[in-house]
């Protein structure tokens, strides 16, 4: 079977699924005489009949249909080479592999909806995981962009600011800082806080915060779901910190606050990195461009104005 041919292979599957040398002749625009040909060099190559014909029908010999059954499989495979080869010719008809930090799901759906309704035919593949996930995705060529806060420094990568990501400090709408003004870190930092869990991107960036601070900071309990966080400061266990892009839903229906406390909110940024030697397919070019040109504007809008904090803001450099 060495020597047969993909194109014998194609002929002999349309003869077995119209069990009809004419209707597969007429299918594949050939003549019959042709048709035959093409079925005779494969059952050369097989040793074995492929076809008996009984009275004025064909049917499949038993090794007629395993022949049909590893035939399917050899041209789907080509089929999906074929696929995957059309997607670094262009952006249309290609996948987007992105990934994207926990606090990025309360948005980027929107984002890639846009992207998609710009680019008919793109299909997502959109994956949300913590920091460590995402670096390992990245070290593991298993996405083609990453969404991130602080990209690694350890690592070969191309990291570019797209947009601003303010952190602010969030209570009930109830307690009793709710209407202060001015706040000094020093006062919030001896209100019991609910936090996420250490080595979490939003712990490091609590850290960032605090400075000096952390040491002091009255911590009533980590816990790793964002969400839960959010209910329990609703409860009235205590204040938070967190990514104002995760809270604008309760900012605008007034179940939480941003707190005015000196030096917040704490500006980072959002960054889209890949790996520098990694040659991204046209679609993940044109996304990258995407989020660089109107990647701040949309996520503005999608968050709302309530989604920027309050306070003094605190620009923090970040490497590139």
């Amino acid at each position: 079977m060495k020597n047969a041919t993909l194109r014998q292979l194609k002929v002999f599957e349309s003869v077995a699924r119209n069990l009809s040398f004419s209707r597969a002749a007429e299918e594949l625009h050939l003549t019959q005489p042709a048709v035959s040909t093409q079925v005779k060099k494969l059952q050369d190559h097989a040793g074995l009949p492929l076809f008996e014909q009984l009275g004025k029908k064909i049917h499949l010999t038993p090794a007629g249909a395993e022949m049909l059954h590893a035939s399917r499989v050899i041209i789907r495979q080509f089929e999906e080479v074929e696929q995957t080869m059309t997607q670094f010719k262009g952006v249309t008809g290609g996948k987007l592999n992105v990934t994207v930090i926990s606090a990025g799901d309360y948005f980027f759906p929107r984002l890639l909806v846009e992207f998609a309704r710009r680019h008919e035919g793109v299909t997502l593949n959109f994956g949300v995981c913590n920091r460590e996930e995402l670096l390992e995705q990245l070290t593991d060529n298993l996405t083609d962009l990453a969404i991130m806060v602080r990209p690694p420094l350890d690592m070969d990568t191309v990291n570019e600011p797209f947009a601003p990501h303010p952190y602010v400090i969030v209570a009930a709408p109830d307690h009793p800082l709710a209407a202060k003004k001015r706040i000094p870190v020093s006062r919030v930092a001896r209100e019991p806080f609910v936090v996420r869990e250490k080595g979490s991107d939003t712990w490091t960036s609590m850290a960032e915060g605090f400075g000096s601070h952390l040491a002091e900071l009255n911590i009533a309990m980590e816990i790793k779901s964002t969400e839960t966080i959010k209910q329990a400061v609703m409860a009235g266990m205590g204040l938070t910190f967190l990514s104002a892009h995760t809270i604008s839903r309760e900012l605008q229906s007034g179940s939480l606050v941003v707190l005015d406390v000196q030096g917040f909110p704490l500006m980072l940024n959002w960054y889209v990195v890949h790996r520098e030697a990694k040659r991204l397919p046209p679609v993940a070019q044109a996304f990258r461009q995407f989020l660089l040109d109107d990647g701040a504007t949309l996520i503005e809008q999608a968050m709302g104005t309530g989604a920027r904090g309050s306070g003094g803001k605190r620009e923090v450099p970040r490497r590139a």
